[in-house]
């Protein structure tokens, strides 16, 4: 992951969540799970710093996105208790899984601050300049 393009992919989730109105925290890892970018919008919660950062972590590291990690980390998953592990991890929508065009991963990005359906589309958004 090039500091170039996670920070155009910085740019276009900023560009994304201020048209829904909303403010955020992003952070976009390398295929090691490393950062290589991160924002905080004016306003957003501190809290919201290290979500962001474990939602990137958990879509690289298991190479799902969050959302569908979700699905298998919640009480009744397969693998309840799954975020626990790997220093933690997030078990919620928000985190997406960058792959380059030959389909080898690239990184993730994690967003976190909105409802997890605006993370989501915040996330796709930015994702969309991988393959521009």
């Amino acid at each position: 992951m090039k500091l170039s393009v996670a920070s155009a992919m910085i740019d276009a989730a900023l560009a994304e969540a201020t048209r829904l109105k909303v403010t955020v925290c992003i952070t976009v890892v390398d295929a090691a799970a490393w950062p290589v970018a991160f924002a905080r919008m004016d306003g957003a919660p501190l809290g919201v710093i290290d979500v962001s950062g474990k939602k990137a972590k958990t879509a690289v590291l298991f190479q799902m996105d969050t959302a569908a990690f979700a699905k298998i980390a919640h009480p009744d998953g397969v693998a309840y208790s799954l975020e626990n592990t790997n220093g933690g991890l997030t078990s919620f929508g928000g985190g997406v899984l960058l792959k380059a065009a030959d389909g080898a991963v690239a990184g993730a990005i994690g967003v976190s601050g909105a409802t997890s359906a605006e993370d989501i589309d915040i996330a796709r958004a930015a994702a969309r300049v991988l393959s521009a």
